[in-house]
């Protein structure tokens, strides 16, 4: 064996010649394709190549910082116009609240004046009225019946009926200070010690029929027919009787013309 058999060599390895035709042929095709585009450059070089350019405009700091306080006024201004109308809302808001409490205040204001008045007006005139029952029975008992026109028990029985001028009228009533006409009628008569039906339609036939020409003071005057009579009264002598009208008028005296009796009982 020869002593340099394992020894490596240091040549390198010949390159396969498919290898070298491959990197011929690419080589031949870029130098044509660099050949081609020479030969091509000048008939393209006299074709003029037109460029459009956009140019931004350009913000000099001060209109930077214009425009920047500008949107920000802009800004702060709408801010201000929406909080004015916040409060403008909110002012109507409140107004139109206190123009409903005012409006139902007065309201009730005019309503209790209406009824304080409504009220005074009531006790004015209820006064005023027991104020004249009150003057009316004080004079008429301040006259005294004269001897001429009734004596005796017509003269208690008239004097009877004056005392309770003034008296309220209640249907049922026998007193001693409100009565219905009978029940009036009925306790004149008992004071002189004599009874009579408590109704007006006995009282009307109590006693004699007596023409309304030929009255005397004590005698009974009744309305409607004998024995179905309505309404009774005293006559009291000088074409005036006593008797317990109705609810508004109590007990009055009235003319005989003032309602003209139907007929009249002469008892006594």
């Amino acid at each position: 064996m020869s002593l340099t058999a394992h020894i490596p060599s240091h040549r390198k390895p010949r390159r396969s010649a498919a290898k070298s035709a491959l990197r011929a042929g690419v080589a031949g095709g870029v130098l044509s394709t660099i050949a081609v585009a020479g030969a091509a450059a000048p008939a393209n070089a006299a074709e003029p190549v037109t460029e459009t350019t956009l140019q931004m405009p350009t913000l000099s700091a001060t209109q930077v910082a214009a425009a920047t306080e500008q949107a920000a006024a802009d800004i702060q201004q709408q801010a201000q116009q929406d909080a004015a109308a916040q409060d403008a809302a909110k002012a109507a808001k409140k107004a139109k609240a206190e123009a409903v409490h005012k409006a139902e205040a007065k309201k009730k204001a005019e309503a209790a004046a209406k009824a304080k008045a409504a009220a005074e007006a009531k006790a004015k005139a209820a006064a005023a009225e027991r104020a004249s029952r009150s003057a009316t029975r004080t004079t008429l008992k301040a006259v005294s019946v004269s001897s001429s026109q009734a004596t005796g028990s017509a003269a208690a029985i008239v004097s009877f009926v004056t005392s309770h001028l003034g008296d309220a009228y209640v249907m049922g009533g026998t007193g001693s200070n409100s009565w219905d006409c009978s029940g009036l009628v009925q306790a004149a008569y008992k004071s002189i010690g004599v009874d009579l039906p408590r109704v007006s339609q006995g009282q009307s036939t109590a006693g004699t029929q007596v023409s309304l020409g030929n009255l005397q003071p004590g005698d009974i005057l009744y309305w409607g027919s004998a024995g179905s009579a309505y309404h009774v009264a005293i006559y009291v002598g000088g074409g005036q009787f006593i008797g317990a009208q109705n609810p508004s008028s109590g007990v009055v005296e009235h003319p005989l013309s003032y309602d003209q009796p139907t007929g009249a009982v002469r008892v006594l």
